[in-house]
């Protein structure tokens, strides 16, 4: 069975953002943000989905990758 792997780190890098920034923008502790970030959650709720993708702008799928092999 396959796996959901969150790459927000990645995209965080990318747009250089740091985790205290987009917590501000997008309205989510940084406790939570870092669960994201790491991927140690089961789910996400799609407002803060929305909400990050917003802050960073990108696409869901810049995001989440699904890993079949995992």
């Amino acid at each position: 069975m396959g796996k959901i792997i969150l790459r927000l780190d990645r995209v965080m890098a990318d747009r250089k953002m740091s985790l205290n920034e987009l917590s501000e923008k997008v309205g989510v502790s940084n406790v939570n943000l870092s669960k994201i970030k790491t991927g140690k959650i089961s789910a996400v709720r799609f407002s803060t989905l929305e909400a990050i993708c917003e802050a960073l702008d990108c696409q869901p799928g810049d995001i989440l990758e699904y890993d079949k092999n995992a």
